[in-house]
């Protein structure tokens, strides 16, 4: 014999081997997979968030140009100044000074894309007239939704400020 331990097949087929041949992978070999799963995990996951973060910052840049066009538009179309509120520029089924439909029910909420957006109407003047405004966008969680504040007001100018809310003497966004 050749040291095997032989048996003999109940139908018949013949002599088979009881040595085993190995299938699958070791223990050793799933855990060295795993590790390198995890190592991937780890460098992917912050640049992740990162560009979220990103993503939000710019979502609120482009909600402020919205706002700050259809400030403009609402102004030069019921001729009252800008409007009383951020309200005032939402959806409606027949547009009017009241709802103008001319931003988003999102927005028009005033939360956006992890940003929450306030408007202040400035003094009235002669006549009801609004002549200016602002617009603050914080992030709802600075730092896990955004890290930036931003201001706009009726200059059109967006400014930043990476610490706390922004205000009319940050720098302008590039």
């Amino acid at each position: 014999m050749n040291g095997r331990a032989q048996i003999f097949s109940p139908v018949g087929h013949g002599v088979h081997s009881m040595s085993r041949k190995q299938k699958g992978f070791s223990l050793i070999e799933l855990l060295i997979v795993v590790a390198i799963i995890l190592i991937i995990a780890a460098i992917a996951i912050p640049s992740l968030l990162r560009s979220k973060l990103n993503a939000n910052e710019a979502s609120a840049v482009h909600s402020l140009r919205t706002l700050n066009t259809s400030c403009a538009n609402y102004a030069s179309t019921y001729g009252g100044g800008y409007p009383a509120a951020l309200s005032n520029l939402g959806p409606a089924v027949v547009p009017s000074a009241a709802a103008a439909d001319l931003i988003d029910s999102t927005l028009a909420g005033g939360i956006k894309s992890g940003y929450t957006f306030i408007y202040t109407a400035g003094p009235a003047g002669a006549g009801g007239v609004v002549n200016t405004y602002t617009i603050t966008a914080d992030p709802t969680s600075r730092g896990n939704t955004g890290q930036r504040g931003f201001f706009t007001d009726q200059t059109f100018v967006i400014r930043a400020n990476s610490t706390g809310t922004a205000s009319a003497t940050d720098l302008p966004v590039s």
